[in-house]
């Protein structure tokens, strides 16, 4: 169990990106650095950012049963509680109720929580919500509701929240204007959900300015073509995507990270990834592809490529890099090729002119 210092922390991070919290709770994401910094990619509105020395007067005798309180965090999780407990304090900033049997969020379980900035509601038994349930919290940010039996995402979700984890639910269809209203929103979690395609309703995002986005472990068979045009990172990785065409990516220019591991992508059309001039880091392992995607040596910021475990047979010595000088911006720190029938020993070292460092190369071990 997290030291309740460590949860009360959360509150002072304003200034984070909430999809670099890392070993927070249940929530990690990935395995690789992100490509990142806070100025880079932060699009959040934080002027509204509660400070919680502002909040009075303070109630700390309340405290439900069971539960312990401290420094304005309630944390109630692994208690086997059927319902949200009562006697919550009033000036509480962050409630955890993750590990509990809940099932349903009533009309008034959060009645008087008008500060709280986090919600914590991961692996209960959650499949009902009060369309009102949400209405008291006027300032919460952090939304934490997955591994529920959700079948579809809450309605009239608070209109502050910035971050939203709904991943490893029952959600098939994504509604136009279930995200209405919500011009704070920057991160979305979905993935584990059994989400196809056309589930994704035209205009499902309309007016979201996400920069993180997640469907992964669904069921997509392509690229979704109506994602926020906002997105920095988009990860579709453990989906049934087959192929990425022509015109897949091309409303989303201002991606630095994509996601596409596996997936069963056999073919990358030519001139795809021109769309994606920003591209810092992108994710293509665990595919079918016979061969290096063209059109990497002209992505200059480009300086991650995970292409092992595919089908490429061969490496040329203008796979990666550009013919010339003074055109790439940044040099690769990290190429990796294991696990491909290439017969390495046949690869020119040349192939690797923009490359800051040979250690930065993985090759090899390949089994039939």
């Amino acid at each position: 169990m997290w030291p309740l210092w460590l949860l009360a922390s959360l509150l002072a991070l304003s200034q984070a990106l909430p999809f670099e919290q890392r070993g927070f709770w249940d929530f990690t994401l990935d395995d690789g650095p992100f490509m990142m910094n806070d100025e880079e990619a932060s699009g959040a509105d934080t002027s509204g950012v509660l400070d919680p020395d502002s909040v009075t007067p303070t109630y700390s005798a309340m405290c439900p049963f069971g539960c312990h309180c401290h420094l304005r965090v309630v944390q109630c999780s692994d208690l086997g509680l059927k319902s949200v407990p009562k006697e919550i304090s009033p000036d509480t900033t962050l409630l955890d109720l993750q590990n509990n049997d809940i099932s349903e969020l009533r009309k008034d379980d959060f009645k008087g929580l008008q500060h709280l900035y986090a919600l914590v509601l991961v692996n209960n038994k959650i499949s009902k919500i009060h369309e009102k349930a949400f209405s008291p919290l006027r300032k919460l940010q952090k939304l934490y509701i997955s591994k529920n039996h959700l079948v579809e995402i809450p309605p009239n979700l608070p209109s502050s929240l910035v971050e939203l984890r709904i991943h490893d639910n029952r959600i098939r269809k994504v509604p136009k204007g279930v995200f209405s209203g919500l011009r704070n929103m920057n991160c979305i979690e979905m993935g584990g959900n059994p989400l196809e395609n056309s589930g994704f309703e035209p205009g499902a995002f309309d007016g979201l300015k996400l920069n993180y986005l997640r469907i992964s472990e669904a069921k997509l068979t392509g690229i979704p073509k109506d994602l926020p045009e906002t997105l920095n990172e988009l990860h579709l990785d453990h989906n049934k995507i087959q192929a990425i065409e022509l015109e897949d990516l091309l409303r989303y220019s201002k991606l630095y990270r994509l996601g596409l591991g596996h997936n069963q992508i056999r073919m990358i059309e030519n001139g795809s990834l021109s769309f994606l001039p920003t591209l810092r880091e992108l994710h293509l392992d665990n595919n079918k592809l016979a061969r290096v995607p063209s059109g990497l040596p002209d992505l200059k910021l480009l300086q991650v490529v995970y292409l092992h475990s595919n089908n490429i047979t061969k490496v040329g010595v203008n796979d990666f890099c550009p013919v010339g000088f003074g055109v790439k911006r940044a040099y690769y720190n990290g190429i990796s090729l294991f696990n491909n029938p290439v017969p390495y020993w046949e690869v020119q070292p040349a192939t690797f002119r923009c490359v800051t460092d040979r250690l930065a190369i993985q090759f090899g071990n390949y089994k039939k």
